[in-house]
């Protein structure tokens, strides 16, 4: 596998565009369309929350009941969420606008939103926003990156990933975008990602490549404990790349399943970097668990916890926090069998060592701690099973994007 430089236009005959619709924002692009010259099999996953976004259901009809997909139309500022029939409406003028500028059916057509909740698209300037994006698709690096512009909302940087890999002789890409920033606290998958490959492969074992690897990035990353109303993962697989059809789990298979676990887990740490209002990358290692449930259970409840996400913000070496996160997850375990470290590029250090706390160098701690990712590194030495979360600090600036979010 090479990991190359774009997002989802990189795969062949896909191509992609942003345009500013004025549908929040003001002096910036607004939404992007992801198109491909072949019908597409498709697979999704999306929120397990029970209040669901119109765009949710829109897609999971789509995923779940239609042939093929085409294209997908995104918009940024307004989410469509909590916004009854006249929101499930707005799903379909927008698909049948596109499936009507770009002569494909309104039912190859998915539609996602994200931003404020409880408000109404203005659909005039959502179909005018198609037009404009159809006029603009391009199948440049460039139009991909714009595209990830496009549809950040607090965002602080746009987030994409591509790769390569070889099958009998061809070539085949997957490349990725996302959003997310807040609201990130998933059980399916998270914010908004829309992931494009030429592979040749079936829609049974593309669900099965997909809903295997959201369980270890997607599933594993939280910002601030809120599950969205729209959290949205698509992946669209066109066939350009000619390789021999891959329909059963075999080598190549596994090799598109390792290609497709590097951009989701990718896109994930993106977005869990990318936190509101934060400065870190926090991540909690957990080895030789019990089982693999525990193991995530333990890694989640550490990054979860707001007293340890303080902690990794103030650089406070304060082991107590993650080992109290680690006894109210759930999980059952003896502290006496722990080991806890933190870890980043500076170094590493021992803090906690099986029921008892380590004499430490706190300057060391803090050196180790005040880089941009710090790894919270536990040792059960209880099993020999393992798992990893990405979650980000918390800082002032947290409640200050939030205080404020709809003005």
């Amino acid at each position: 596998m090479k990991v190359i430089s774009g997002g989802v236009t990189e795969a062949k005959g896909f191509s992609a565009a942003d345009t500013a619709a004025g549908i929040k924002y003001k002096e910036r692009t607004d939404m992007a369309m992801i198109y491909s010259k072949e019908p597409c099999v498709v697979s999704g996953c999306f929120t397990s929350n029970v209040v669901k976004a119109a765009p949710v259901i829109w897609d999971k009809n789509i995923v779940e009941t239609s042939d093929f997909a085409q294209a997908v139309v995104v918009n940024a500022g307004i989410a469509n969420a909590c916004t009854g029939e006249e929101g499930m409406s707005y799903c379909d003028k927008t698909a049948d606008c596109t499936g009507e500028t770009l002569g494909i059916p309104k039912e190859a057509v998915l539609v996602a939103s994200t931003g404020v909740i409880g408000m109404q698209l203005p659909i005039d300037r959502i179909c005018a926003g198609v037009k404009s994006l159809s006029e603009k698709l391009s199948d440049t690096t460039e139009a991909g990156h714009k595209a990830a512009l496009a549809i950040m909302t607090t965002d602080t940087k746009e987030k994409e990933v591509a790769v390569t890999f070889e099958v009998n002789g061809k070539t085949v890409t997957v490349g990725g975008m996302c959003k997310g920033a807040g609201m990130i606290h998933p059980n399916m998958c998270t914010m908004l990602s829309f992931i494009t490959t030429d592979a040749n492969i079936s829609k049974e074992m593309l669900d099965k490549a997909l809903k295997s690897d959201v369980k270890d990035t997607y599933n594993m990353i939280t910002v601030d404990g809120d599950t969205s109303t729209n959290d949205t993962l698509i992946v669209l697989a066109n066939g350009l790349a000619e390789n021999e059809k891959i329909d059963s789990e075999n080598d190549a298979f596994k090799d598109f399943c390792e290609a497709l676990h590097y951009v989701n887990e990718t896109l994930a740490k993106k977005m869990a970097a990318d936190g509101e209002g934060a400065t870190k990358l926090f991540e909690a290692k957990v080895v030789n668990a019990k089982s693999k449930e525990d193991a995530k259970t333990l890694s989640r409840a550490i990054v979860s916890s707001n007293l340890s996400k303080a902690a990794i913000f103030g650089c406070d070496a304060n082991f107590g926090r993650f080992l109290c996160a680690m006894g109210y997850s759930g999980a059952k375990f003896d502290q006496n069998d722990v080991e806890l470290f933190f870890e980043s590029k500076n170094g590493k250090i021992k803090v906690f060592d099986k029921g008892n706390p380590v004499v430490f160098d706190e300057d060391e701690a803090v050196n180790i701690m005040k880089t941009d990712a710090v790894t919270v590194y536990v040792d059960m030495h209880e099993g020999d099973s393992k798992a990893t979360a990405w979650g980000c600090d918390l800082t002032y600036d947290y409640v200050k994007i939030n205080a404020d979010y709809r003005s």
